[in-house]
């Protein structure tokens, strides 16, 4: 048997978890023991986890124009890192009440950019940061007209500042290529329908 074919440890040990802080989000500390790779139980380790609502993204795109929409906003984890923390990104929020993600994504699209959503496409879902946060990513593109997209939008309750832009889509590739587009949802949005385009405009066309 190779090393690939083995199973998976699956058994977890939580000995105790503390509450570090509570504010909008949650800081974590679990102690815990996991099983190993080799067989038995490990040491008992502490791991910090930054506790977040799951999260909605949405790629909103227009198949007829082969257009799609995105957004630019102050993000402040992006302060220091980079000369311009005004990200371009993907429509997006968390999932805070009782809705389905699919709602969230509609919901958003009108919030954040004025866009009435025709159907969508769920694309994939994955862990942005697992080593260090349980956020879990709703990832979907959305068919929508371009047509008349655009200016200001965002709820003033919310702090919201946003620039609604359309982009060709080869544009909008090419600032990935460039790095002007540098944040993990909306790479893989545009990556996934580079490889998905075809298919997607023939059905949604």
């Amino acid at each position: 048997m190779t090393d690939l074919a083995k199973a998976t440890p699956a058994a977890i040990d939580i000995v105790r978890r503390e509450q570090c802080y509570k504010g909008f989000y949650k800081l974590d500390r679990v102690h815990l023991r996991h099983e190993l790779f080799a067989g038995g139980m490990s040491r008992e380790i502490n791991r910090e986890v930054f506790v977040r609502h799951d999260a909605v993204c949405l790629l909103p795109y227009d198949p007829q124009r082969d257009e799609v929409v995105l957004i630019e906003q102050f993000r402040v984890g992006a302060m220091g890192k980079t000369a311009n923390p005004w990200l371009v990104e993907l429509v997006a929020g968390l999932i805070d009440k009782e809705e389905v993600p699919e709602e969230v994504a509609r919901r958003e699209a009108q919030e954040e950019a004025g866009l009435d959503i025709k159907a969508l496409w769920p694309m994939m879902q994955y862990f942005p940061s697992p080593g260090g946060s349980n956020e879990f990513v709703h990832l979907f593109l959305g068919r929508c007209s371009t047509e008349g997209v655009g200016g200001l939008h965002g709820l003033e309750e919310e702090a919201e500042d946003i620039r609604v832009t359309v982009w060709a889509f080869e544009d909008a590739l090419q600032a990935v290529r460039d790095g002007r587009i540098a944040n993990a949802a909306s790479i893989i949005a545009l990556q996934w329908l580079t490889l998905n385009r075809a298919e997607v405009r023939g059905l949604w066309s």
